[in-house]
């Protein structure tokens, strides 16, 4: 099914791999005539041409990317054109597309979602961007349908930002990597690994590209194979496969924690754009004649059967014939893997969901992103047709990922067919792939055809004893799930047939209801401001010693970002930085605030030109055993805050929330073995937060301990490669290092100005 190479590869022709080894190059010239060397071969992939293409430095080894547009949504865009502002912001440099997709229920705390949109739309008018209204479409789906062209490059602040199956090298960053765009900086990262993915087969009937996408996942996602870099799909089977479908194993491939996604382009890509009326943004892309590759991955697509990806994440994943065969020894290891998880808060267990041998579901979405597309709610229509999902418990809701999409559903008839199912037809909403919409029951089980399925994402509040879960399926399992009135069935059992629609696209829907400013600045525009919408609170640059208190240890093997600041209902809240900051590891960790905010009131003593031994009078005997071996560290030279360690932080969503909420209570570091994406790492860089890594072993500090970073200023200016630190003990200290990891020029910079907006402060 899915086979992964232990080192690099050649593709030749585009249809012949070549094992890296000491006759490869013999063989590569053998089939193509080509003299080539691995250097020369690892400059054909496609990935290193658009990259080469959009790079503004000399250096092909250390990128300065700049990016064709830039796309965010309404739990993002407010912080990042306030960070902008804050920073000179006059005018949008290149296409910016703000669309409303997340908190666009306005359902929590007022007014503030709509807020938020006003906000939006008013910057829109006085910068030049496109402004998205609420219900018309989810971000990336917009993106896919209006920015996407073959060759490009588009950056957004969301993880989910992948565009790769048309020809489109998409990034998902945390907010202020846009802010650096949108002040004409570049996205600086060093030429990443490009990991080829070679599909050959076809998928049979029943099987969609969530079963796909999750076979990947399941595959490399531990290993980290793919981490931080390109996977580049290639091989004959993409010709088999429709642009939808391509589109659905590529938006998953966040979830493997690469970097970002491209396939090669064909005529069913080109008729794409053609529907949509941008034939001129196609382009045919395809890996030279011989390319090579930091990695391989095979995959057969006939031999891929229906997937589960069990609680509580998305690579958790088994074949659901598998999973029906062996319930009850894989709920056993569902249930151990969830004790991790859930740090034995609360009871769980689905072994209460099987009846009579079978698992049985509470609730079935299709949604988003992911599930959203018009072909998968095409086949759940097929699918469920003339079936019904009764009057028990269980419920399905469908949302199509744009307005257009939900008006070809209705001309052609699947919308009908699913609401006389008893299916829920709901517009364009990111709210059930985190928890803003269709919470389960407490103890019940939700199968999704979305992003994510980390503990609590769907809603639930573990902090309040709830506990409900999700296993992500493709929108055709789902679909037959349903028709078998909760019952888990593989859609392979599905004995009609599926059709396949044909898609036609109508413009007149956003021509009718989105701003767009063409590019045009008005500054006589008011922005809109509701009372919700702070500014970012003044921050300090990195003083010359640091002492910080640990506020929290976390040793679960990976530490997702909604467990760093929850989603949902806070979401509202993503524009007040202060407000949402209460929030911060509740669900994990629910002492951290009180912790971080009682060291942080030193720090605000010497802000405030007072003592802060004075303010947190605790600091007194630390500092004299400071003191002691540290004689001049005292009055003018030290500053005061919090840190936290765990093993594997930032897996998971964009948010840069989950750095500038630790940074807003007074956060200077994060300690950690290593860092589960590039974008939590840039998020703290670019927050003024000290990236640390610590050697995988017995930690040399404990919870609620002080630590003393001597130095540390000076060791961040001169590139120090270990950096000297102490556990503050009542005797003395112990001394211990950590690492910072590469950091480019400007990252270096913002860490000693203390965060991006003095950064570029003018």
């Amino acid at each position: 099914m899915i086979s992964v190479f232990e080192g690099g590869a050649y593709l030749v022709n585009g249809t012949e791999i070549i094992q890296d080894g000491p006759q490869a190059l013999s063989a590569v010239k053998a089939k193509t005539g080509l003299d080539t060397t691995k250097d020369m071969a690892r400059q054909e992939t496609i990935a290193y041409n658009i990259l080469k293409e959009h790079n503004t430095s000399d250096n092909m080894e250390k990128l300065k990317i700049k990016f064709d547009k830039l796309t965010s949504h309404d739990i993002t865009f407010v912080g990042i054109i306030q960070t902008a502002r804050a920073s000179g912001l006059e005018r949008f440099p290149v296409p910016y597309v703000l669309t409303n997709c997340h908190n666009s229920l306005c359902a929590v705390g007022g007014t503030i979602n709509e807020d938020d949109h006003m906000f939006g739309l008013s910057c829109a008018k006085k910068y030049g961007g496109v402004y998205v209204p609420p219900h018309q479409a989810v971000i990336h789906q917009y993106a896919r349908e209006m920015l996407s062209g073959s060759g490009k490059m588009i950056l957004g602040s969301d993880s989910h930002t992948r565009y790769g199956a048309l020809g489109t090298m998409a990034m998902g960053e945390g907010g202020p990597e846009l802010v650096k765009q949108l002040l004409n900086q570049t996205y600086d990262i060093n030429m990443p690994g490009v990991v080829g993915v070679y599909l050959t087969g076809e998928p049979v009937k029943g099987v969609g590209p969530q079963d796909v996408a999750l076979a990947i996942i399941g595959e490399v996602f531990d290993s980290g194979y793919v981490k931080n870099k390109v996977m580049e799909f290639v091989g004959p089977g993409v010709s088999g496969l429709s642009a939808d479908f391509r589109i659905g194993i590529d938006v998953m491939t966040t979830e493997t924690t690469c970097l970002s996604s491209i396939w090669r382009t064909d005529e069913e890509i080109r008729e794409y754009y053609d529907i949509h009326g941008r034939v001129e943004e196609y382009k045919e892309l395809n890996p030279g004649a011989a390319a090579y590759y930091d990695g391989m991955i095979t995959i057969d697509l006939s031999a891929i059967r229906p997937m589960i990806a069990m609680p509580f994440h998305p690579s958790n994943t088994y074949t659901i014939e598998e999973l029906n065969a062996n319930l009850t020894d894989i709920l056993d290891d569902v249930e151990k893997k969830a004790a991790v998880s859930l740090d034995g808060a609360v009871d769980f267990t689905l072994k209460n969901k099987v009846k009579n041998g079978k698992l049985l579901v509470d609730q079935g979405i299709i949604a988003g992103c992911a599930g959203g597309g018009f072909e998968n709610i095409c086949a759940a229509a097929d699918i469920m047709k003339g079936s019904y999902i009764g009057s028990d418990g269980f419920t399905l809701s469908v949302y199509p990922a744009s307005m257009p999409v939900y008006m070809e559903l209705i001309k052609n008839g699947c919308a009908a067919c699913l609401l006389e199912t008893g299916a829920v037809m709901k517009t364009a909403f990111c709210g059930p792939c985190f928890g803003a919409g269709d919470t389960p029951a407490n103890n019940a089980f939700s199968i999704r055809h979305s992003t994510r399925n980390f503990p609590n994402r769907e809603g639930s509040k573990l902090q309040n004893g709830q506990i409900s879960s999700v296993a992500l399926m493709d929108a055709r399992s789902i679909a037959a799930t349903a028709a078998n009135k909760g019952v888990l069935t593989a859609a392979t059992e599905f004995e009609g047939s599926i059709q396949k629609y044909q898609y036609h696209f109508d413009s007149k829907i956003y021509e009718n209801r989105v701003f767009d400013a063409k590019g045009q600045a008005d500054s006589s525009v008011e922005i809109q401001f509701g009372p919700n919408i702070k500014d970012w609170p003044a921050m300090t640059e990195l003083p010359e010693n640091l002492v910080l208190r640990v506020v929290s240890e976390i040793h679960d093997p990976v530490t997702t970002t909604d467990e760093l600041i929850p989603s949902g209902e806070t979401s509202s809240y993503r524009s007040n930085p202060l407000g949402l900051a209460e929030f911060t590891l509740s669900r994990k960790d629910p002492a951290y605030v009180g912790l971080a905010k009682d060291i942080q009131t030193a720090q605000k003593a010497v802000m405030e030109g007072k003592c802060p031994l004075e303010a947190k009078p605790e600091l007194k005997d630390v500092m004299k055993v400071i003191e002691e071996a540290f004689p001049g560290v005292g009055k003018g030279n030290v500053g005061f805050g919090s840190t936290i360690f765990a093993v594997k932080p930032g897996d998971g969503s964009a948010r840069e929330q989950a750095a500038s909420c630790q940074k807003v209570l007074g956060g200077w570091a994060n300690i950690a073995n290593e860092y589960a994406t590039k974008r939590y790492r840039s998020n703290l860089i670019n927050w003024g937060m000290l990236p640390f890594l610590i050697e995988k072993g017995e930690l040399p500090f404990k919870n609620k301990d002080y630590l003393f970073f001597p130095g540390i200023r000076k060791a961040v200016a001169e590139k120090a490669d270990e950096i000297e630190a102490y556990q503050v003990g009542e005797t003395g200290l112990k001394k211990f290092s950590v690492r910072l990891g590469e950091l480019t020029e400007e990252e270096r910079q913002i860490i000693l100005k203390g965060c991006l907006i003095n950064y570029n402060r003018v």
